[in-house]
């Protein structure tokens, strides 16, 4: 039984599919990251990739999720005596609001950077007219005042 199956919730299945797309992303604790607030609207996500290299790393957006792919290449010329370092392939998965969008990206000291924005969302407010029975022509205007304002969350 989910939690959105109460009446109160009506229209809400999105949500309670993004919240299973969050629970099934990678639990696995590689790579570490950080995520912190840059701005009133920005963000950044760092994540250790230490040993990759820009061409051994993908981010792509799909479906609602930000989703950063590392996989490094063996070298068959190299003799280890010792590998501690393994050549370690990771996907990790951050599902996105809508309408947040990546701003920038850049790899530095082992770093990955993704900046992100989030959007300003308009809030709107609507009046709704109560049909007290007269006439089906007073029907016509139920929507009595819409008012929009943009408002940074």
């Amino acid at each position: 039984m989910s939690l959105f199956n109460s009446w109160f919730l009506l229209g809400f299945d999105e949500l309670e599919d993004l919240l299973d797309q969050a629970t099934k992303a990678s639990s696995d604790g590689y790579p570490p990251y950080n995520i912190e607030q840059l701005a009133e609207d920005g963000l950044r996500i760092s994540l250790a990739v230490a040993g990759f290299s820009d061409d051994e790393l993908s981010i792509e957006i799909e479906d609602g999720q930000l989703v950063v792919k590392g996989k490094q290449r063996d070298d068959d010329q190299r003799v280890y005596l010792h590998r501690g370092i393994a050549a370690r392939q990771f996907q990790r998965s951050f599902v996105l609001a809508e309408g947040i969008e990546v701003t920038g990206t850049s790899l530095n000291n082992g770093l990955l950077h993704i900046d992100l924005v989030r959007p300003k969302i308009d809030v709107r407010k609507k009046v709704i007219k109560i049909n007290t029975g007269a006439s089906s022509e007073d029907n016509d205007d139920r929507v009595i005042d819409v008012e929009t304002k943009t408002v940074a969350v």
